[in-house]
């Protein structure tokens, strides 16, 4: 029975989020109950392709990846895929049109991380993080308006700022991880081998106002989705205020987290800020 099957698939797609982000899973439970199957297939969309050009050192990556997006698409034309993930995926792009121009922007950030690992300039990493970030956030944000376009296209802007601050706190959290084991470096024109206070001020100054922007569309979100990215948005914002707060020498040794006892109580922050309509 399809039926069963694509339920199946979307259950694929939350396990997947459970095991990977506690932190996103949390944020997804937040969300009203009709929108979080799709959520979840997107993250497990992501997360696969991001965990091909990460993690998968011992198998071709390259092959790996194409074979990845040539059976996408494969799905989008059969409507189907033995691929839970892919399977399910197809699903919320077809419901909620997600455009084609995004998915191919994830994946070509994707591949960059097969043969680059540097950028050297401000366009290359700005373009590189659209592809990696702001287009997931733009393919979440389509689920949260329900496909409709005019809504779409009053926060898309809002929505980009913030999968770039999630992304920016990102690497600099795995600041070390990124360099001694990836080789890359995603800050450009900062030495990581002499990183230093001011290099790190620059960096938390720029995501400072990405998600003051970002906030800006929060308020705006459908009450389906509005609790649910909020929660996020407090989350990252914790971990940037604890970079902040680290020696700069530190952030280059070690990995930065936010434990799971803060996170219970940001959660309570968050719901009683929503509740009292602060946001």
């Amino acid at each position: 029975m399809k039926s069963l099957f694509d339920a199946v698939s979307f259950k694929c797609s939350k396990l997947i989020t459970q095991n990977y982000s506690s932190s996103f899973s949390l944020a997804v439970k937040m969300l009203s109950p009709s929108i979080r199957d799709a959520i979840y297939s997107i993250y497990g969309f992501v997360r696969f392709a991001d965990e091909i050009v990460d993690s998968f050192h011992d198998y071709e990556k390259e092959y790996l990846i194409d074979d990845f997006e040539k059976e996408y698409y494969k799905a989008m034309q059969l409507g189907i895929s033995l691929n839970p993930i892919l399977n399910s995926f197809q699903h919320t792009v077809k419901e909620y049109n997600i455009t084609d121009d995004l998915v191919q922007a994830f994946l070509r950030s994707m591949k960059l991380d097969l043969i680059k690992s540097t950028y050297n300039t401000q366009t290359e990493i700005t373009d590189y993080i659209y592809g990696s970030a702001d287009v997931v956030g733009l393919m979440c944000l389509k689920v949260f308006v329900a496909g409709k376009e005019h809504k779409y296209e009053q926060l898309k802007d809002e929505a980009m700022r913030l999968g770039s601050a999630f992304q920016k706190v990102n690497f600099l959290r795995d600041l070390r991880d990124d360099n001694l084991i990836l080789n890359r470096t995603y800050f450009p024109g900062i030495n990581l081998n002499n990183f230093n206070e001011a290099s790190k001020a620059q960096i938390i100054k720029e995501i400072e106002e990405d998600f003051r922007i970002a906030y800006q569309g929060i308020v705006k979100l459908p009450i389906e989705a509005k609790f649910g990215v909020y929660t996020a948005y407090v989350y990252y914002k914790k971990l940037l205020k604890k970079l902040k707060n680290t020696p700069s020498h530190e952030i280059g040794n070690s990995r930065i987290r936010v434990s799971n006892y803060t996170k219970a109580g940001l959660l309570a922050q968050s719901f009683v800020t929503y509740k009292l309509k602060l946001v």
